[in-house]
């Protein structure tokens, strides 16, 4: 289950890609997540995926 407040999730996507994917898409596929629902979510806090650092910025 991921965190529904968006700086917890945040926190918790952020790590995740840290420390055990080397993709959002990964780590989507792998936890069974819909990737756009995340990335509108953290959107939503001014967030956006960054391929390149593998994290939201």
């Amino acid at each position: 289950m991921i965190p529904k407040d968006p700086v917890m999730l945040l926190s918790f996507i952020n790590l995740k890609l840290r420390d055990y994917y080397t993709s959002l898409e990964a780590l989507c596929d792998d936890l069974n997540i819909d990737c756009a629902e995340i990335e509108d979510k953290l959107l939503n806090i001014d967030y956006h995926y960054d391929k390149e650092k593998n994290q939201f910025v």
